[in-house]
């Protein structure tokens, strides 16, 4: 795994490659994923480059491969995954030779059978379609609509007796029409006729399959009966607009049988071959399908060699490729060894090998993982890669954040449900890695911390004494009424009197009786208010703390005594003091001394004390009830609010004069003038005033920086409060689905309430799973992760650095299979 606490130091080094050895070395570099490369040809144009050809093949050869896998899919034919075990590694350049001669005759012999299936197709629908034809006009030659149609409509008087059939005399085109244009086509026909053509038309019964698209198409039959050569040739030109084929078809019965006999056998003939066709294609495809995963890994990794090549320079001399690149200190050895591999592997008699080259340039930030720490990291990635080198929250998040999110998610039962989905996705982790589904994906991917969010819930719902809005009767209640035992029989509400109680306060958690009580929720809210105060103000004091963690590791001298002393002194006397009130007077104040000592109710009010602290106020105070908790607190408070005002300055102006009086010091030292044009901010972690800023921007950014920190502090404490109220949310909505559902149950009598039980928990279950897990799961995720994002890592977090992102096979492949 690493250090997770900060990132990886890293080296900018150069490779010297012999340009045999280069295809070899770089290829074990890519399954080692340790090099991030620099493109040292930035300028040149890419088909300039030097493996260029290569890169073409490469494409040619996955154009190919694409091919072969859209016939495929076409055919319905799975292609077999490929186990990581068993993936190739980079193939030989020489072997990739066979592999095109292969592929061209894949490629080819595919296109050929594509061809005469298309050619066969075409002439299979035409003999339908002509054998349709045939079967239609003879019920159309046998329609009596047409044997008495009257001659007065196509001839001239004088030359026909009224009444003689005409049909021997009556001239007809048949073919086959697309159902859609069938209407237009029948509208057109009478218009160009003025209405002296007799159409007859009969779908089909099935579905035709167009050639060219695959796609089933609806079509018609149709037989125009007219008169007269020329609008016998209006009609052919009209069919051919509208791309309605036209077949011959005898007049006399007995042709016709004998055509549609000829029809038949040639139909039989032409499904024989299509089958022969199509059995070959089949073949071809099953065979291509099994090697076809490891090719296009195979052509993929080559292709990204010849990709990283390119960012080489060749020396003067032609015999030797540089290259540049980042890599991890720790990780400088193994590449050393890889390329000696490569170099042995192609029995090069120069050995290849790397030197560290120094840099002012800003490294990438790296952080090593393991599929448990992965799903935190990237928690963190999502806000901002890490600036390099400095504190890695993720290391911290890995607790704190399921801790924060079971506060608000605390119960036991909702809890189990987490665990046991989480628990499945962990055990089956190597099966489901399989499963492609993005939404899928997500979850599995924070297994982990979704596991960790489950068990830390059942032990903040054990706390909160909460099972699906009930509670456990562990150690046995320790309340009970001593003095006055008609409180419980008498009463309708039942409230608990602290004073009432027998050996102490319950072991761990809350006591049980809460449960029975009428002012429970009024506990509830005052306990988890101050919960989620203590919880918010020791989370955002670690973060401050951090901060010195990082001045100290860059050498920020300033920064300490300018910027992390003012600031936790002002953190901690206001709103740590306010935490230490709520511990002293928990200690102070029990039923006994309330009772004995003071009125019952008047200890002092965390609140109003402190309001009146940053006021400077006194509060006036019933006889016998104390202001304050202790005494000398009135002069304490009093300091401790100037001191923090104090500190307001101290950041505001403490860095910046440091800034001007050190430039100074130096342009006497050195008898340099200071440059008062405007420059890039210097880097480095944590600071302004580089020294080259102008001295204006220098206070300007301290100014913005100190005013964001006063006010977040007070807006941040604040934010806390959602621990809270969904906390509080949380539960009430668990009580009222078992009260307003589970409950009605079992308020049925008899067997009726039995099978009432089942139906009744079935919406219960579903209720309380969409809800009450997926919903407020999700929304107290999406807070808990704002209160480390904006709460948390804004008091030390920079997130200004860019990602490691070396050459590995690994992640090429990956980035494929997601596209």
């Amino acid at each position: 795994m690493g250090d997770m606490f900060r990132s990886e130091q890293m080296a900018l080094c150069q490779l010297f490659i012999q340009p045999e050895a280069a295809y070899a070395s770089i290829a074990e570099l890519g399954e080692l994923g340790c090099v991030q490369f620099r493109d040292l040809n930035s300028e040149v144009n890419p088909f300039q480059r030097k493996f260029v050809n290569e890169v073409r093949r490469c494409d040619e050869l996955e154009r190919r491969i694409r091919y072969v896998e859209g016939e495929m899919r076409k055919d319905e034919i799975v292609l077999p995954k490929l186990e990581e075990e068993n993936e190739p590694k980079a193939p030989n350049p020489k072997e990739i030779i066979d592999l095109e001669a292969h592929l061209e005759s894949i490629d080819t012999e595919l296109r050929e059978l594509s061809q005469n299936a298309t050619s066969l197709h075409s002439n299979l629908n035409d003999m339908k379609e002509l054998k349709a034809v045939l079967e239609s006009t003879e019920h159309f030659f046998d329609d009596k609509e047409i044997m008495n149609l009257d001659s007065s409509r196509f001839q001239d008087p004088n030359e026909v007796n009224p009444g003689q059939q005409q049909r021997g005399q009556l001239g007809f085109v048949a073919g086959v029409i697309k159902l859609e244009k069938f209407f237009s086509f029948e509208r057109m026909l009478w218009r160009i006729s003025r209405g002296n053509v007799f159409l007859k038309r009969n779908d089909l019964s099935g579905m035709l399959k167009d050639p060219e698209t695959g796609l089933p198409v609806m079509k018609t039959v149709f037989v125009a009966f007219f008169q007269g050569d020329q609008l016998k040739q209006r009609i052919k030109k009209i069919c051919d607009a509208f791309h309605a084929a036209i077949y011959p078809c005898p007049s006399a019965h007995n042709e016709r049988m004998e055509m549609l006999r000829d029809v038949t056998t040639r139909l039989e003939d032409l499904k024989v071959v299509l089958n022969s066709t199509d059995d070959h294609r089949n073949r071809v495809l099953v065979g291509a399908s099994r090697n076809l995963p490891s090719w296009t890994v195979s052509v993929k990794k080559m292709k990204a060699i010849y990709h990283t090549l390119n960012m080489f320079n060749v020396d003067v001399s032609n015999k030797c490729l540089i290259g540049e690149g980042w890599l991890p200190q720790s990780d400088f050895q193994i590449v050393s060894d890889a390329l000696k591999v490569g170099s042995q592997r192609v029995e090069s008699s120069i050995p290849s090998f790397v030197n560290v080259i120094e840099t002012n340039e800003q490294p990438p930030t790296y952080n090593r993982t393991n599929k448990f720490t992965s799903g935190f990291q990237n928690l963190i990635d999502s806000y901002g890669v890490a600036s390099y080198r400095e504190a890695n929250p993720a290391l911290y998040t890995c607790i704190t954040f399921p801790f924060l999110f079971a506060v608000m998610f605390g119960d036991m039962g909702h809890g189990l449900i987490l665990v046991l989905i989480a628990s499945f996705l962990v055990i089956k982790e190597d099966q489901l890695r399989k499963i492609k589904e993005e939404i899928f994906n997500i979850f599995f991917g924070g297994r982990y911390i979704i596991l960790l969010m489950g068990l830390f819930s059942l032990y903040t719902g054990f706390v909160y004494n909460d099972v699906f809005s009930k509670s456990m009767n562990i150690f046995g209640s320790k309340w009970a009424v001593r003095y006055n035992t008609s409180t419980v029989m008498e009463n309708t509400y039942l409230q608990l009197d602290p004073t009432y109680h027998v050996d102490g306060v319950y072991p761990i958690g809350l006591d049980p009786i809460w449960q029975l009580a009428d002012n429970k929720i009024i506990f509830l809210n005052t306990y988890k208010m101050k919960l989620s105060i203590i919880f918010g103000v020791v989370h955002m004091i670690f973060g401050v703390i951090m901060s010195l963690v990082n001045y100290t590791h860059f050498r920020k001298g300033i920064n300490m005594i300018m910027d992390f002393l003012p600031q936790i002194i002002f953190l901690v006397l206001l709103f740590g003091y306010m935490v230490f009130m709520m511990f002293f007077k928990f200690v102070k104040y029990t039923a006994q001394t309330d009772e004995l000592a003071l009125k019952p109710g008047c200890a002092p009010s965390i609140l109003i004390l402190f309001i009146n602290m940053m006021l400077f106020k006194h509060q006036e105070t019933s006889e016998g009830c104390e202001e304050y908790l202790f005494e000398g607190q009135d002069s304490m408070q009093t300091i401790f609010v100037i001191v923090a005002v104090i500190c307001i300055p101290w950041m505001l102006l403490g860095k910046p004069i440091y800034v001007m009086l050190k430039r100074k010091s130096n342009a006497k030292t050195n008898g340099d003038v200071e440059s008062s044009a405007p420059a890039k901010p210097s880097g480095g972690h944590g600071g302004h005033g580089g020294d080259d800023e102008p001295m204006a921007e220098v206070f300007i950014q301290q100014a913005i920086h100190t005013i964001e920190y006063v006010l977040s502090t007070i807006s941040h404490t604040a934010s806390y409060l959602r621990l809270w109220a969904l906390s509080l949310a949380h539960a009430q909505l668990s009580e009222v689905l078992w009260t307003m559902v589970m409950s009605i149950g079992y308020n049925v009598e008899g067997y009726t309430g039995g099978v009432m039980i089942y139906v009744i928990f079935s919406v219960w279950s579903n209720l309380t799973f969409n809800i009450l897990v997926i919903i407020e799961g999700l929304s107290a995720f999406l807070h808990t992760l704002r209160l480390h994002w904006v709460e948390f890592m804004s008091k030390f977090y920079e997130g200004l650095g860019y990602a490691f992102q070396p050459f590995s096979f690994k992640t090429i492949l990956e980035e494929n299979d997601n596209a």
